[in-house]
């Protein structure tokens, strides 16, 4: 065998990644912590985009808010300081103001539903103005969970939000349900909700079930009411910069690896939701299920004001897709 071909056969056996370009380490910021499934579904992309590179690219997670909050890490991927990070489509209204109709109360059905307004030219016009302004890519969005709205007191119907003290994250969305469903909205921040619920400084709170869970606030909280007001989605976004320095086979790595961290998140979170009633119950929390339609009904002036406020009939448009 001669001196060439050895060479050859030496370099095939070093594999995918000694041919390629070198060692890629992308950066992940979220706010999330460590053990809560974003940071899991994370981990499980980090995974699945060394295993499907051969190891050229890895993935650095920077979870609990280490590189800032959730506006500063979408500022250092639109500077290119930073490779990807969460979001969700309708958090995108701070920037885009006619995204805000998918968190507006009710007007998502379901994770499919909001699948099918990402996908939709509706959609896809928002991520095109968050890919030519911003300089964000976004890749999917998945299922994050369903708001529901825990109490120290039953509810069976609206009436008995008239005066329930809830604490509401400081976002519109939220203030504006609790509001035009009878209740007085109390902004707070998340880690101050435990003990004001413990001495009845608020009345309730609403979160997606496994949120309800991991922070334990069933044992400060005696009732539990399906009032599925808020759909969450998460949107995992890239820098552009980044993603136009990678080749072919690397954006297929990611997309694939996004698609599989995706699926799995999603369907953990759909079977924490179906199981978590069960263990609720189990925990004393008496679980309600009262008629959506009269909080529907109530929303009305929300929508109209909206419609007004971008000047485009959107909220029915969307409520239908």
């Amino acid at each position: 065998m001669n001196t060439v071909n050895k060479i050859t056969i030496a370099l095939l056996g070093l594999g995918f990644a000694s041919l390629s370009q070198a060692a890629i380490e992308l950066k992940m910021g979220m706010q999330a912590s460590v053990g809560s499934i974003e940071y899991q579904s994370a981990t499980l992309l980090a995974d699945s985009i060394k295993e499907l590179s051969k190891g050229e690219m890895t993935l650095a997670l920077y979870p609990s808010a280490q590189l800032g909050d959730d506006r500063a890490m979408l500022q250092q991927l639109s500077l290119g300081d930073l490779d990807i990070t969460y979001s969700e489509l309708g958090r995108m209204g701070l920037w885009i103001p006619r995204a805000s109709a998918v968190v507006q109360p009710y007007v998502i059905k379901n994770y499919e539903h909001i699948q099918r307004v990402f996908n939709s030219p509706f959609g896809q016009g928002i991520r095109d103005e968050m890919l030519e302004k911003y300089n964000w890519r976004a890749l999917d969005t998945w299922y994050n969970g369903t708001r529901q709205t825990s109490s120290n007191r039953a509810i069976n119907s609206i009436e008995n939000f008239k005066g329930l003290k809830l604490r509401v994250p400081n976002a519109k969305p939220n203030l504006n349900f609790a509001k035009l469903s009878g209740a007085s909205p109390t902004p707070m921040a998340f880690s101050e909700v435990y003990l004001a619920l413990q001495t009845n400084a608020v009345d309730g709170q609403e979160n997606p079930l496994p949120t309800i869970k991991a922070k334990k606030f069933y044992e400060v909280q005696s009732n539990l009411a399906m009032t599925n007001h808020i759909v969450n989605d998460q949107m995992v976004i890239i820098s552009e910069s980044r993603w136009k320095s990678l080749s072919d086979a690397q954006k297929e790595v990611i997309t694939k690896s996004v698609a599989k961290a995706g699926a799995s998140h999603t369907n953990t979170v759909k079977t924490q939701e179906k199981d978590l009633i069960a263990f609720f119950e189990e925990k004393g929390v008496s679980v309600t299920y009262p008629d959506l339609t009269p909080f529907r009904e109530a929303m009305q002036p929300l929508y109209a004001e909206f419609d007004k406020k971008i000047d485009e009939p959107l909220i029915e448009k969307i409520a239908k897709m």
